[in-house]
């Protein structure tokens, strides 16, 4: 397997691992709340302080990456998040949950944007999207996994012993620290004495005013992914179930339907990027969305929702698997780890918020002003990704 390749597997594992360990808390909820007697808002802080930590981690290792190599420092984040999980199942109270998952969540911050890093380091240009797609599908299988898992250990060991799971990816990282070399292009950075000096610097992310646009630009669209991600996935079942009278496993087939859409979508755009640029493949995809997400409020019957929910995600998700090489093509190397982890973890972060808002308009509106929501937020970013100008070389010379 050649160094290329091995970037891939090595992201894509580590990606994989990260999705199912998030993924964990989701089908071990019920009885989390249960065991410690809390009520649901205190249960989905879980979730809150785990975003947290990965905002936090994603800034702190990308700046080591940066500075001390992307191969070093993505196992200790590997380390991190699996000691997080395994600790998660020896929580005597809902606190100890929450100071574990905080420290998962620094591992699992740090984890993605070193792994594209690699990833852009490694492969041409013209190839870049379509690596990218690969290791952004690593996500989905980890929800896969992660269910998988959870249908075996829950009903008959409990959620402790899921969460003991998460000592395997220790095991890993030694596998990808004895096989995986530094990037060739981080290692000559190393010999520029003005690269050493400008290194591993968030302050470098708002170097000049045409500098600290793009990164702003950057955040807000990768914001938008992620409210639009979590928007439709974890309220349209219920919504669907409400308006169109869906039973439970139905809305469970629309759920398989629509990640499947998600990881055709990303392996498409990947190809797209590549053949027709970054900023073609995202407006197409973002304007399409919008259409798509709206359009879908109006489908009725079980045919038009599988279909439509299939559409959507292709769309809405697809975009994912170009962002590693998006933010990478706007910064140089000294500080390409730092940006892609503190630009999509902010918009984690923020966009995470976005399920209280859906809730929030629920409550008033129904499903047709949820889907213009979610469309205004796509017309949105498509709006600033124009705005979107510049290269490495502006970093280079601030």
């Amino acid at each position: 397997m050649d160094y290329r390749k091995k970037t891939v597997v090595a992201s894509v594992a580590g990606l994989t691992l990260e999705g199912m360990d998030i993924m964990f808390i989701s089908f071990a909820m019920t009885m989390i709340i249960a065991e410690f007697n809390i009520d649901l808002a205190t249960g989905g802080l879980i979730s809150s302080i785990t975003n947290i930590g990965m905002l936090l981690g994603g800034i702190i290792f990308g700046v080591l990456a940066d500075k001390y190599g992307r191969v070093k420092v993505f196992t200790y984040t590997i380390i991190l998040f699996a000691i997080g999980t395994a600790l998660t199942g020896v929580a005597t109270s809902i606190e100890q949950v929450y100071v574990y998952r905080f420290i998962a969540g620094l591992g699992a911050g740090g984890e993605y944007g070193i792994g594209m890093a690699l990833v852009a380091e490694a492969w041409p240009k013209n190839k870049q999207g379509r690596a990218s797609s690969y290791v952004s599908v690593g996500a989905q299988y980890g929800v896969i996994l992660a269910a998988l898992l959870s249908a075996l250990i829950l009903p008959t060991l409990g959620w402790r012993a899921l969460f003991f799971v998460g000592v395997l990816p220790v095991i890993f990282a030694f596998i990808v620290r004895k096989n995986l070399h530094e990037s060739p292009e981080w290692l000559a950075s190393q010999n520029n004495q003005s690269n050493k000096e400008k290194k591993g610097k968030l302050a470098q992310l708002f170097a000049t005013p045409r500098v600290t646009m793009t990164t702003l630009t950057l955040i807000l669209m990768a914001t938008v992914q992620i409210a639009g991600y979590n928007g439709l996935m974890i309220w349209l079942p219920s919504m669907l179930q409400k308006s169109q009278g869906l039973s439970v496993s139905s809305s469970a087939l629309w759920t398989i339907s629509t990640a499947v859409g998600m990881i055709i979508g990303m392996l498409t755009f990947g190809r797209f990027m590549d053949r027709f640029g970054a900023k073609r493949a995202f407006g197409i995809f973002l304007l399409a969305s919008a259409c798509a997400v709206f359009l879908y409020s109006f489908a009725t019957g079980a045919v038009a929702i599988l279909m439509g929910g299939a559409i959507v995600g292709f769309f809405s998700n697809g975009m994912f698997a170009g962002y590693g090489a998006l933010i990478s093509s706007f910064y140089p190397v000294q500080i390409r780890s730092t940006a892609t982890n503190t630009i999509f973890n902010f918009g984690r972060a923020i966009g995470g918020f976005s399920p209280i808002f859906v809730g929030y308009i629920l409550q008033s509106y129904d499903m047709t002003v949820v889907m213009i929501y979610l469309a205004a937020l796509y017309g949105i970013s498509f709006m600033v990704m124009l705005t979107l100008k510049g290269s490495t070389e502006d970093l280079q010379k601030a």
